[in-house]
Parts: structure tokens; C-alpha cells; sequence
């Protein structure tokens, strides 16, 4: 089984948030975990915000996101998905940077985690399966 790990989720795996807890249980299961390669931008913009606010500091900024994209099995070049993602967002009127993750969810007929409400109410939307975390 493969799950979508959207970055809403996967920086809690790095960074203490509300729901931390339940983000680390999923790295911690017997799935494959995978995400479009975008996520390694998404991730690393969320924890420079933290490190700018003074969260952490530079090194701790870049072990961080080296600890959290470590957790992905696949991150599959969005070049292979931006076709499918394009047609999501525009039937969906939704941003294409989430809707690389529904490609994904599709093409592998994968399960979407995500901590953002708005993109679960988009995803149900589809046939996509999405939980939220």
C-alpha cells in the first residue's frame, strides 16, 4: 500500500505542530511513502519560515529538511505528473502545486494524507481516496 504524504503533514515530522504526533505514526507504519518531488521545495519553505522566526537555527534548518525527505521511499519528478496536474487544477480550480499530489495519488492508485482542509474538501472532489491526518 502507498500513501500521498502532502508537506502539510510531512513537516511535522520535523517540526512541533499540532498533530505531530499522528505524522510520525505514519513513517513509522509498513506503507511506502511517497510524494511528488515538489515536496522537497514545500518542505524546505516551511522550515526556512521557521528558522527565520528564529525556531531553529541554519544547520538545524537543513538537518531538518534532510531528516524529513529522508522518510519518502519515491518522490517522482513533477515533469511525470504535470499533465495530469494541470487538468486537476483547472477542472478543480484549485492551485497546482496541490494538485501534484493528487496526480500522484491517482497514477498510483495511492491514498492522499494531508493536514489541509482545503485540499482534503478538493480532493473529495475526485475519486481519489484522502484522509485527513
Amino acid at each position: 500500500m502507498s500513501l500521498v504524504v502532502d508537506a502539510s503533514v510531512a513537516v511535522k515530522w520535523v517540526l512541533p505542530e499540532s498533530g505531530s504526533d499522528r505524522a510520525v505514526l505514519l513513517r513509522t507504519s509498513d506503507t511506502d511513502i511517497i510524494a511528488p518531488s515538489l515536496v522537497i521545495a514545500e518542505l524546505g519553505n516551511a522550515i526556512w519560515k521557521s528558522a527565520m522566526r528564529g525556531d531553529m537555527s541554519g544547520t538545524d534548518a537543513q538537518t531538518a529538511l534532510k531528516s524529513a525527505v529522508a522518510h519518502y521511499h519515491r518522490l517522482p519528478p513533477v515533469e511525470d505528473l504535470m499533465t495530469v496536474a494541470l487538468s486537476f487544477a483547472t477542472d478543480l480550480r484549485h492551485p497546482i502545486y496541490d494538485c501534484f499530489y493528487l496526480a500522484l495519488a491517482e497514477r498510483e492508485a495511492a491514498t492522499l494524507i494531508t493536514a489541509d482542509e482545503r485540499m482534503l474538501a478538493t480532493a473529495k472532489k475526485t475519486k481519489i481516496r484522502a484522509k485527513a491526518l
